[in-house]
């Protein structure tokens, strides 16, 4: 087993960033365990929890009140500007200017909406249905709150195709990434 020791001024921010459905949280969780790292990972999904609300009331209030999207997003990077972390969001790439390392992961809208479905239950054709018209209002959405285009990401370090690879080989590709950048080194273990 291989551990890490940060180089980067002794601080460490990685930004993930994706649609729904592929691997942001399954990744980011990985990668801050692996590097020993704080995970933040708040999204519309937790506010609808602390709001006593369904994620579909979240999203449809979000379209008429931009509160929902600027509490998630300002939180997130408030959070990030104090610790080292892995941000794992929709926005991140975007929002955390300060990052380290920024990975934006795609995957064909139905390996996404399989995902889901695996995820949350529910008919394969809705999801997919319900993902699209998502995808759409969040562009929209990123557009008229903070002028980014969320189509656009290839200023990122890393670009990665999550149906390519397993989760834990994505998590390899973004330490071989970090390492190659000398932001982390491998410090060997004795087993």
């Amino acid at each position: 087993m291989n551990l890490y020791k940060i180089t980067a001024r002794n601080k460490l921010r990685i930004a993930v960033s994706g649609k729904s459905g592929c691997g942001n949280t399954t990744v980011s969780t990985l990668l801050s365990q692996k590097l020993g790292v704080t995970l933040i990972n708040f999204t519309f999904r937790q506010l609808a929890a602390e709001k006593n609300m369904t994620l579909q009331q979240v999203l449809e209030a979000a379209k008429t009140d931009s509160s929902y999207d600027k509490e998630v997003d300002t939180r997130q990077v408030e959070l990030a500007k104090k610790t080292s972390c892995v941000l794992g969001s929709r926005l991140a790439v975007w929002m955390l200017k300060e990052a380290d390392l920024k990975v934006f992961l795609i995957a064909e809208p139905e390996v996404r909406a399989a995902r889901i479905q695996n995820r949350e239950g529910g008919e394969l054709s809705e999801i997919m249905a319900f993902t699209q018209k998502r995808d759409l209002e969040d562009s929209e959405r990123y557009k008229k709150l903070y002028q980014i285009d969320n189509t656009k990401y290839d200023f990122c370090d890393l670009i990665i195709d999550t149906a390519k690879y397993n989760p834990e080989q994505i998590t390899e590709l973004i330490i071989n990434k970090l390492v190659e950048k000398k932001l982390v080194e491998i410090v060997k273990c004795k087993a």
